[in-house]
Protein backbone atom coordinates (compact mmCIF):
# COMPACT_ATOMS: atom_id res chain seq x y z
CA UNK A 1 0.00 0.00 0.00
CA UNK A 2 2.09 2.90 -1.26
CA UNK A 3 -0.71 5.45 -1.66
CA UNK A 4 -1.40 7.99 1.06
CA UNK A 5 -4.39 7.43 3.38
CA UNK A 6 -7.43 9.41 2.25
CA UNK A 7 -8.60 9.89 5.84
CA UNK A 8 -7.17 9.89 9.33
CA UNK A 9 -9.57 8.75 12.04
CA UNK A 10 -8.98 9.66 15.67
CA UNK A 11 -10.99 7.36 17.92
CA UNK A 12 -12.13 8.67 21.27
CA UNK A 13 -13.66 7.06 24.33
CA UNK A 14 -15.07 3.65 23.47
CA UNK A 15 -13.47 3.45 20.03
CA UNK A 16 -9.98 2.00 20.36
CA UNK A 17 -9.83 0.06 17.10
CA UNK A 18 -11.46 0.10 13.69
CA UNK A 19 -12.97 -3.28 12.76
CA UNK A 20 -13.25 -4.13 9.09
CA UNK A 21 -9.83 -2.84 8.06
CA UNK A 22 -8.18 -5.00 5.43
CA UNK A 23 -4.42 -5.38 4.95
CA UNK A 24 -4.01 -3.67 8.34
CA UNK A 25 -0.52 -2.69 9.50
CA UNK A 26 0.57 -1.13 12.77
CA UNK A 27 2.99 1.79 12.47
CA UNK A 28 5.06 3.18 15.34
CA UNK A 29 5.47 6.79 14.33
CA UNK A 30 7.74 9.16 16.22
CA UNK A 31 7.61 12.93 15.84
CA UNK A 32 9.63 15.98 16.93
CA UNK A 33 6.94 16.42 19.59
CA UNK A 34 7.21 12.90 20.96
CA UNK A 35 5.22 9.73 20.41
CA UNK A 36 1.51 9.75 19.55
CA UNK A 37 -1.07 8.18 21.85
CA UNK A 38 -0.92 4.80 20.12
CA UNK A 39 0.51 3.04 17.09
CA UNK A 40 -1.26 4.14 13.93
CA UNK A 41 -3.19 1.35 12.25
CA UNK A 42 -3.18 1.72 8.47
CA UNK A 43 -5.37 -0.41 6.23
CA UNK A 44 -8.08 -0.37 3.62
CA UNK A 45 -11.71 0.44 4.24
CA UNK A 46 -14.10 0.30 1.32
CA UNK A 47 -11.10 -0.19 -0.93
CA UNK A 48 -9.44 3.04 0.20
CA UNK A 49 -6.46 3.48 2.47
CA UNK A 50 -7.20 5.01 5.90
CA UNK A 51 -5.32 5.46 9.17
CA UNK A 52 -6.63 5.03 12.71
CA UNK A 53 -5.26 6.46 15.95
CA UNK A 54 -6.63 5.77 19.45
CA UNK A 55 -6.62 9.16 21.19
CA UNK A 56 -6.51 7.81 24.74
CA UNK A 57 -4.24 4.88 23.92
CA UNK A 58 -5.27 1.24 23.56
CA UNK A 59 -7.07 0.49 26.81
CA UNK A 60 -7.79 4.17 27.59
CA UNK A 61 -4.90 5.04 29.91
CA UNK A 62 -4.20 8.63 28.80
CA UNK A 63 -6.29 11.38 30.39
CA UNK A 64 -7.57 14.33 28.28
CA UNK A 65 -4.92 16.66 29.70
CA UNK A 66 -2.07 14.19 29.20
CA UNK A 67 -2.79 13.46 25.52
CA UNK A 68 0.08 14.51 23.28
CA UNK A 69 -2.17 16.30 20.81
CA UNK A 70 0.73 17.76 18.84
CA UNK A 71 2.31 14.37 18.31
CA UNK A 72 -1.03 12.87 17.24
CA UNK A 73 -1.71 15.51 14.59
CA UNK A 74 1.91 15.65 13.42
CA UNK A 75 2.07 11.85 13.09
CA UNK A 76 -1.02 11.79 10.86
CA UNK A 77 0.35 14.69 8.82
CA UNK A 78 3.65 12.83 8.35
CA UNK A 79 1.75 10.00 6.66
CA UNK A 80 0.50 12.41 4.00
CA UNK A 81 -3.02 12.61 5.44
CA UNK A 82 -4.97 15.73 4.53
CA UNK A 83 -8.29 15.10 6.31
CA UNK A 84 -9.08 14.06 9.86
CA UNK A 85 -12.34 12.71 11.23
CA UNK A 86 -12.41 12.96 15.01
CA UNK A 87 -14.74 10.69 16.98
CA UNK A 88 -15.60 12.14 20.40
CA UNK A 89 -17.96 11.54 23.28
CA UNK A 90 -19.82 14.60 24.52
CA UNK A 91 -22.45 15.74 26.97
CA UNK A 92 -25.53 17.60 25.78
CA UNK A 93 -26.42 21.05 27.05
CA UNK A 94 -29.72 21.12 25.14
CA UNK A 95 -32.95 19.19 25.54
CA UNK A 96 -33.16 18.38 21.82
CA UNK A 97 -29.63 16.93 21.64
CA UNK A 98 -30.45 13.59 23.24
CA UNK A 99 -28.16 10.72 24.23
CA UNK A 100 -27.51 8.55 21.20
CA UNK A 101 -27.65 11.51 18.80
CA UNK A 102 -24.70 12.69 16.71
CA UNK A 103 -23.63 16.34 16.70
CA UNK A 104 -21.38 17.87 14.03
CA UNK A 105 -20.33 21.17 15.61
CA UNK A 106 -19.32 24.22 13.63
CA UNK A 107 -17.92 26.30 16.50
CA UNK A 108 -15.83 25.63 19.58
CA UNK A 109 -14.93 27.37 22.83
CA UNK A 110 -11.63 26.47 24.46
CA UNK A 111 -11.98 26.29 28.27
CA UNK A 112 -8.78 24.30 28.83
CA UNK A 113 -5.82 25.55 30.85
CA UNK A 114 -2.92 23.11 30.77
CA UNK A 115 -2.31 22.03 27.18
CA UNK A 116 0.21 22.74 24.46
CA UNK A 117 -2.03 24.33 21.86
CA UNK A 118 0.30 25.31 19.03
CA UNK A 119 3.16 23.96 16.95
CA UNK A 120 4.65 27.44 16.72
CA UNK A 121 6.95 28.45 19.56
CA UNK A 122 10.66 28.71 20.38
CA UNK A 123 11.35 31.56 17.98
CA UNK A 124 8.70 30.98 15.34
CA UNK A 125 5.37 32.80 15.58
CA UNK A 126 2.34 32.13 13.38
CA UNK A 127 -1.14 33.57 13.82
CA UNK A 128 -3.56 31.14 12.16
CA UNK A 129 -7.15 32.12 11.44
CA UNK A 130 -9.78 29.90 13.10
CA UNK A 131 -12.95 31.97 12.77
CA UNK A 132 -14.53 28.81 11.36
CA UNK A 133 -12.49 26.12 13.10
CA UNK A 134 -14.01 23.04 11.47
CA UNK A 135 -13.79 22.20 7.77
CA UNK A 136 -17.23 22.94 6.32
CA UNK A 137 -16.80 20.61 3.36
CA UNK A 138 -15.72 17.61 5.44
CA UNK A 139 -18.43 18.37 8.02
CA UNK A 140 -21.07 18.35 5.26
CA UNK A 141 -19.85 14.97 4.03
CA UNK A 142 -19.96 13.68 7.60
CA UNK A 143 -23.52 14.95 8.08
CA UNK A 144 -24.75 13.28 4.93
CA UNK A 145 -23.03 10.05 5.93
CA UNK A 146 -24.78 10.02 9.32
CA UNK A 147 -28.12 10.55 7.56
CA UNK A 148 -27.40 7.74 5.11
CA UNK A 149 -26.75 5.32 7.96
CA UNK A 150 -29.97 6.21 9.76
CA UNK A 151 -28.41 8.09 12.66
CA UNK A 152 -30.04 11.08 14.35
CA UNK A 153 -27.79 14.02 13.65
CA UNK A 154 -27.59 17.73 14.39
CA UNK A 155 -25.47 19.93 12.15
CA UNK A 156 -23.96 22.99 13.74
CA UNK A 157 -23.70 24.14 17.33
CA UNK A 158 -20.94 25.26 19.65
CA UNK A 159 -18.85 22.75 21.56
CA UNK A 160 -16.97 23.70 24.72
CA UNK A 161 -13.81 21.84 25.70
CA UNK A 162 -13.14 21.66 29.43
CA UNK A 163 -9.89 20.55 31.00
CA UNK A 164 -11.16 17.41 32.70
CA UNK A 165 -10.73 14.69 33.67
CA UNK A 166 -13.48 15.58 36.14
CA UNK A 167 -17.03 16.26 35.00
CA UNK A 168 -18.69 19.67 35.44
CA UNK A 169 -20.28 21.14 38.52
CA UNK A 170 -23.93 22.12 38.18
CA UNK A 171 -22.93 25.79 38.32
CA UNK A 172 -20.54 25.29 35.39
CA UNK A 173 -23.09 23.32 33.41
CA UNK A 174 -25.76 25.99 33.97
CA UNK A 175 -23.29 28.71 32.95
CA UNK A 176 -22.38 26.94 29.72
CA UNK A 177 -26.08 26.58 28.90
CA UNK A 178 -26.63 30.28 29.56
CA UNK A 179 -23.84 31.00 27.07
CA UNK A 180 -25.79 29.10 24.40
CA UNK A 181 -23.33 26.22 24.13
CA UNK A 182 -24.68 22.97 22.68
CA UNK A 183 -22.29 20.22 23.78
CA UNK A 184 -19.42 19.70 26.20
CA UNK A 185 -16.36 17.49 25.92
CA UNK A 186 -12.71 17.22 26.90
CA UNK A 187 -10.64 16.68 23.74
CA UNK A 188 -11.72 18.88 20.81
CA UNK A 189 -9.22 21.55 21.85
CA UNK A 190 -6.43 21.87 20.96
CA UNK A 191 -6.94 19.08 18.41
CA UNK A 192 -8.99 21.25 16.06
CA UNK A 193 -6.52 24.17 16.21
CA UNK A 194 -3.48 21.99 15.65
CA UNK A 195 -5.14 20.43 12.61
CA UNK A 196 -5.66 23.91 11.19
CA UNK A 197 -2.01 24.81 11.83
CA UNK A 198 -1.07 21.60 10.04
CA UNK A 199 -3.33 22.65 7.13
CA UNK A 200 -5.55 19.59 7.50
CA UNK A 201 -9.31 19.39 7.10
CA UNK A 202 -10.91 18.51 10.44
CA UNK A 203 -14.46 17.50 11.37
CA UNK A 204 -15.92 16.02 14.54
CA UNK A 205 -18.49 13.27 14.94
CA UNK A 206 -19.59 13.95 18.53
CA UNK A 207 -21.61 11.19 20.18
CA UNK A 208 -24.00 12.52 22.80
CA UNK A 209 -23.71 10.19 25.79
CA UNK A 210 -25.52 12.15 28.52
CA UNK A 211 -27.08 15.44 29.60
CA UNK A 212 -24.07 16.51 31.66
CA UNK A 213 -25.32 17.49 35.15
CA UNK A 214 -27.86 20.21 34.41
CA UNK A 215 -30.92 18.09 33.58
CA UNK A 216 -33.43 17.69 36.41
CA UNK A 217 -35.13 14.49 35.25
CA UNK A 218 -32.44 12.60 33.32
CA UNK A 219 -29.60 10.53 34.77
CA UNK A 220 -26.53 12.61 35.53
CA UNK A 221 -23.25 11.96 33.73
CA UNK A 222 -21.03 9.11 34.92
CA UNK A 223 -18.53 6.71 33.39
CA UNK A 224 -21.20 3.97 33.35
CA UNK A 225 -23.66 6.20 31.49
CA UNK A 226 -21.03 7.28 28.96
CA UNK A 227 -19.78 3.77 28.24
CA UNK A 228 -23.30 2.33 27.95
CA UNK A 229 -24.27 4.85 25.25
CA UNK A 230 -20.95 4.57 23.41
CA UNK A 231 -21.33 0.80 23.11
CA UNK A 232 -24.69 1.31 21.42
CA UNK A 233 -23.17 3.81 18.99
CA UNK A 234 -20.07 1.82 18.05
CA UNK A 235 -21.70 0.14 15.06
CA UNK A 236 -23.16 3.45 13.90
CA UNK A 237 -19.72 5.07 14.06
CA UNK A 238 -18.19 2.30 11.99
CA UNK A 239 -20.90 2.57 9.34
CA UNK A 240 -20.59 6.36 9.19
CA UNK A 241 -16.82 6.17 8.75
CA UNK A 242 -17.28 3.80 5.80
CA UNK A 243 -19.79 6.18 4.20
CA UNK A 244 -17.44 9.14 4.68
CA UNK A 245 -14.58 7.24 3.07
CA UNK A 246 -16.78 6.30 0.10
CA UNK A 247 -18.02 9.88 -0.35
CA UNK A 248 -14.68 11.70 -0.15
CA UNK A 249 -13.94 13.60 -3.37
CA UNK A 250 -10.54 13.53 -5.01
CA UNK A 251 -10.01 17.22 -4.32
CA UNK A 252 -11.41 19.61 -1.72
CA UNK A 253 -12.32 23.22 -2.49
CA UNK A 254 -11.89 24.44 1.11
CA UNK A 255 -9.09 26.72 2.32
CA UNK A 256 -7.74 24.36 4.98
CA UNK A 257 -4.76 23.29 2.89
CA UNK A 258 -3.28 26.80 2.84
CA UNK A 259 -4.16 28.00 6.34
CA UNK A 260 -0.58 29.14 6.95
CA UNK A 261 -0.58 31.42 3.94
CA UNK A 262 0.23 34.89 5.40
CA UNK A 263 0.10 33.47 8.96
CA UNK A 264 3.84 33.29 9.67
CA UNK A 265 4.98 36.64 11.04
CA UNK A 266 8.56 35.85 12.11
CA UNK A 267 11.27 36.91 9.68
CA UNK A 268 12.91 33.77 8.24
CA UNK A 269 16.41 34.90 9.23
CA UNK A 270 15.27 35.13 12.88
CA UNK A 271 13.98 31.57 13.17
CA UNK A 272 16.38 29.28 15.10
CA UNK A 273 17.55 26.36 12.91
CA UNK A 274 16.44 23.78 15.49
CA UNK A 275 12.94 25.27 15.59
CA UNK A 276 12.72 25.33 11.80
CA UNK A 277 13.81 21.72 11.62
CA UNK A 278 11.17 20.75 14.17
CA UNK A 279 8.27 22.13 12.11
CA UNK A 280 9.76 21.72 8.64
CA UNK A 281 6.95 19.34 7.64
CA UNK A 282 4.44 22.13 8.30
CA UNK A 283 6.22 25.18 6.92
CA UNK A 284 8.71 24.07 4.27
CA UNK A 285 6.50 25.20 1.38
CA UNK A 286 6.49 28.71 2.84
CA UNK A 287 10.04 29.03 4.19
CA UNK A 288 12.14 26.82 1.94
CA UNK A 289 14.96 28.75 0.31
Amino acid sequence: MSEKPVLGIIGGSGLYQLPGLKEAKSLDVNTPFGAPSSPIIVGKLGGKKVAFLARHGIGHFISPTEINYRANIYALKSLGIQRILSISACGSLRDDFAPGHIVIPDQVLDFTRSRKCTFFEEGLVAHVGVADPFCGQLSNILGKSVDQTGGSSHRGGTAITIEGPRFSTKAESDLFRAWGISIIGMTMCPEVFLAREAEMCFAVMAHVTDYDVWHLTEETVSVDVVVKTLKKNTELAQNVILEVVNDLPEDFSCSCSHALDNAIITSPECIPPDTLKKVDLLVNKYLSS
